[in-house]
């Protein structure tokens, strides 16, 4: 339980693993890979952080929802998994941000995401990513998050 025992001492917890919000699963495995749904930022089963960065959330605002959306994504894979150490590699991110079209800092968001990875799990956290802004997200909420990792 090394995984949860470094998202404790960083004051974070688990929530519950979120449900699809349409006709999806929140995760696939193939082979030692695991698929995980692309995620946003939920709160007490209810979605935080709305809006466009460059508008109504900040640069701050967006790597804190960022954090939080990959808290999601690890109670899914806790939730596939039943324990975070069965993690042999985060392989790869892609985060999407809901920005207007001039907002140029979608990587600075992202690592609210990546960031967290790498403190809890070191360098078996450290991945391939693509950070880009998208028009829209469902449910107009700032980021949406996806990842693959490889599992023992």
């Amino acid at each position: 339980m090394e995984a949860e025992q470094r998202l404790a001492a960083l004051g974070l917890q688990l929530p519950e693993a979120p449900e699809a919000i349409a006709n999806y699963v929140g995760a696939v495995r193939t082979g030692n890979l695991l698929f995980l749904s692309g995620r946003g930022p939920r709160r007490d089963g209810k979605f935080v952080s709305i809006g466009k960065l460059g508008q109504e959330i900040t640069i701050e605002q967006g790597y804190e929802a960022a954090q939080l959306t990959m808290l999601n994504l690890l109670a899914t894979l806790k939730s596939e998994l039943g324990d975070l150490d069965r993690v042999s590699r985060v392989v790869k991110l892609t985060g999407m941000v809901n920005a207007v079209p001039t907002f140029t800092d979608h990587p600075q968001v992202i690592n609210g995401a990546s960031d967290l990875l790498v403190r809890v799990f070191g360098d078996k956290g450290r991945h391939a990513r693509a950070a880009f802004g998208v028009g829209s997200l469902p449910l107009n909420t700032s980021v949406e998050i996806e990842m693959v990792v490889e599992v023992a």
